[in-house]
């Protein structure tokens, strides 16, 4: 018997575990206390507010949590849920109770997103919470033994565990292997995360799983083949949120925006309150020109987001768009400078998209004069940069730009966005109809095929060099490349290829191996989960000497 099924035959001991109660009522702590005293609890804190729990949550691993859906003022139950996933607060074997007396689709759906092992509907009896306590503890007990290698973030003998409780019984394989494609995803391994999926599905037609593999197909670009999966996805289960978003990423990454903004739609009605779900809906809205439904989807996001850790102050800029384009600068301006004083610390380019807004809304609502001043400002801000912010701020601050009448500057921000992204046919469709709305195409065409060409061809001499073996001056030219073209994807992992092969050839080096890493880092940060990038961090691992005290078996996590 597997020391699992052993801990399932036993009675629990509930009287070593540590649970936290957050609820806003005294009364209410009171009596889930009682209750959980009477099943012979000792050690049970209390938390009145949604901060308060994360602060506890960030000091005590607890071993179960009640917490109430509605919370008063602050974050309520799902943000608090939502941040103890995303900053790792709770360990896999933790469980998870949602306590409400919300009964609305609304309520059950936004809490569902982020997976609480169960839901309880207020009033609770003892009986109730002990036999769901009893339910969830003994299924979520299969992770014990992961726990500690998820605390400490070795994902990698996190998913090796995976496959000893595995091996130790097949009872509980299903569950380990969503857990281990998940760890594998966090390792930036999706073709180890692939294989999993697949024999999953191999076993039974798991929706999970087959998302799973549409999220892969999706970070590598194939956006048909994502797109049909995930809508396979939705008519198995309607209620499968998670595949709404994502196929309206593949939407949007075919440039079929008329079919994202439907699909968001659908999502948002099933489930409104999630932070990234309406900023996407009031993005897509803004592109469409649907002013209307932008701004409902922009000041959803920012009721709903006040208190959740994915805030961001993309709401803030989009809705004060809106407000541009509604002729109404004065609550424009109120937005930038909340966006300014609530952001300033955490998105270091804060400022500079503030001021690209601001001119916009003056150019959108007419005030041209203010406009200009503040193009002005931000041709003095570009000059004052060593580098170049990122794509998306750049096209705006091009579009802004081409609007008051610069030339230079912009179509030199466009040939340094195209440079970076030669090979992204969505992107050059996106910077040409910028040029043609500055009423430039011809040029603009011009300007978008030579850059195009500087990039390849810089990129296709370093390969060139390593293809026939002059490998000691393909390493010198991709990093002359990479520091032209620092945030071009193919350079980057073709400079990363060359260092590898490098090393290959020549045996490892400290040096190069860690530029490598570097190069692998960057291009990461870039752009999350690309394939290619878990096949240079793995070709790099294979390369790297081991002291004979430290050598292990063969790596386990191989589906």
């Amino acid at each position: 018997m597997s020391a699992v099924s052993a801990a399932k035959a036993e009675p629990i001991d509930w009287a070593g575990k540590h649970y936290l109660v957050v609820d806003d009522f005294i009364g209410v702590r009171q009596l889930l206390r009682e209750s959980l005293r009477s099943l012979g609890a000792r050690n049970i804190d209390q938390a009145a507010s949604g901060s308060e729990a994360i602060g506890l949550l960030a000091r005590v691993r607890y071993d179960v949590v009640l917490c109430d859906f509605n919370l008063g003022d602050g974050k309520n139950g799902q943000q608090v849920l939502e941040e103890a996933r995303m900053r790792s607060l709770l360990l896999p074997s933790g469980v998870w109770m949602m306590v409400s007396a919300e009964k609305s689709v609304e309520s059950v759906m936004g809490a569902a997103e982020h997976q609480p092992d169960a839901y309880l509907v207020k009033p609770i009896t003892e009986g109730v919470l002990l036999t769901r306590l009893n339910r969830a503890w003994h299924r979520k007990q299969v992770f014990r033994p992961i726990d500690q290698a998820c605390a400490d973030k070795d994902y990698l003998r996190a998913a090796r565990l995976c496959d000893e409780q595995i091996e130790a019984s097949r009872v509980h394989e299903v569950e380990l292997l969503r857990m281990k494609a998940r760890l594998m995803e966090k390792c930036g391994e999706p073709e180890k995360a692939r294989e999993v999926y697949e024999r999953v599905l191999a076993q039974r037609e798991y929706q999970w799983a087959r998302a799973g593999l549409a999220k892969i197909r999706l970070a590598n670009g194939d956006f048909e083949a994502a797109r049909q999966m995930f809508q396979g996805v939705i008519a198995e289960n309607r209620y499968y949120i998670d595949a709404y978003d994502q196929l309206a990423l593949a939407y949007q990454g075919m440039g079929m925006l008329d079919e994202a903004c439907s699909i968001l739609e659908r999502a948002a009605r099933l489930s409104p309150n999630s932070v990234p779900r309406q900023c996407n809906l009031g993005q897509v809205c803004l592109k469409l020109g649907n002013v209307g439904m932008a701004e409902k989807a922009f000041r959803k996001c920012i009721a709903v987001g006040a208190y959740s850790v994915r805030r961001t102050p993309d709401a803030y800029l989009g809705l004060a768009r809106v407000c541009g384009l509604k002729n109404d600068p004065k609550e424009a301006q109120a937005l930038l400078q909340t966006a300014r004083r609530d952001f300033g610390e955490q998105y270091p380019d804060i400022d500079l998209r503030a001021k690209i807004t601001e001119g916009l809304v003056y150019h959108e609502s007419g005030d041209y004069r203010r406009a200009r001043k503040a193009g002005d400002e931000l041709e003095a801000l570009l000059g004052a940069r060593e580098d170049r912010p990122d794509t998306e701020t750049c096209l705006e601050m091009a579009t802004l730009l081409f609007a008051v009448g610069v030339k230079e500057s912009p179509s030199e921000l466009l040939c340094y966005v195209i440079r970076n992204n030669h090979d992204n046919a969505l992107l050059l469709d996106e910077v040409q109809a910028i040029f043609d709305k500055a009423r430039l195409s011809d040029e603009g065409g011009d300007l978008i095929r030579s850059s195009k060409k500087e990039a390849a061809d810089l990129m296709n001499q370093g390969v060139l060099l390593w293809k026939t073996g002059k490998l000691k001056e393909a390493v010198a030219w991709m990093r002359e490349a990479r520091a032209r073209l620092p945030n071009n994807q193919r350079i980057l992992f073709n400079a990363a290829q060359v260092l590898v092969s490098h090393m290959r050839e020549q045996g490892h080096d400290e040096a190069l191996a860690l530029e490598a890493h570097e190069v692998l880092s960057h291009v990461d940060r870039l752009q999350p989960g690309q394939q290619r990038f878990a096949q240079l961090m793995e070709q790099l691992a294979v390369l790297a000497p081991q002291p004979e005290s430290s050598r292990a078996p063969p790596d386990a996590t191989t589906a």
